[in-house]
């Protein structure tokens, strides 16, 4: 095997890792035609390829996602000491934004992701404003470190998601 597709690969595979350890995300949205960022907590469902958000509509990108449906997510490596800020290892995704129906079984299975991951949240399920939203990639740019970029979209990038 190629030395260098074999660091790629595990690249890929640690990268991949970041979705299922790191809970909180950068969420990018179009705010009244300006980009805006926030935070936001998600579950990536094993073997899935859509991010599970749970999100109030009084939020300001609760609203933006609504308007234009296309978001951009990243997720980072913690930081330390030994790491330049420029090689953190990274995850970043355009999306496309869809909020779940209630009362469907892909809702039902969004939930229970949701709260297998974030029990605590149980208690925003009880609120009206609150919905599930699925961000599905269309495509994403892995950085597994100084110089070590991957793009990935389609049928890889899916594959990649599933794990």
């Amino acid at each position: 095997m190629d030395e260098g597709l074999g660091e790629r690969e595990a690249g890929r595979r640690s990268l991949r890792r970041l979705l299922d350890t790191r809970a909180v995300a950068a969420l990018a949205t179009l705010h009244r035609g300006e980009p805006a960022v926030s935070m936001v907590p998600f579950v990536l469902p094993a073997g899935d390829t859509a991010l599970i958000i749970h999100v109030s509509a009084l939020a300001t990108h609760t609203r933006d996602m609504q308007e234009h449906a296309r978001v951009s997510l990243l997720v980072m490596a913690e930081p330390d000491a030994a790491t330049p800020p420029q090689a953190l290892a990274r995850v970043a995704l355009q999306a496309e934004a869809r909020t779940l129906a209630r009362d469907t079984a892909g809702h039902a299975a969004a939930r229970a992701a949701y709260l297998a991951r974030f029990p605590d949240a149980a208690v925003t399920f009880e609120l009206a404003d609150f919905r599930l939203v699925a961000l599905q990639p269309l495509a994403g740019r892995l950085v597994a470190g100084f110089g070590r970029a991957d793009a990935l979209a389609g049928e890889p990038l899916a594959a990649w998601l599933r794990g």
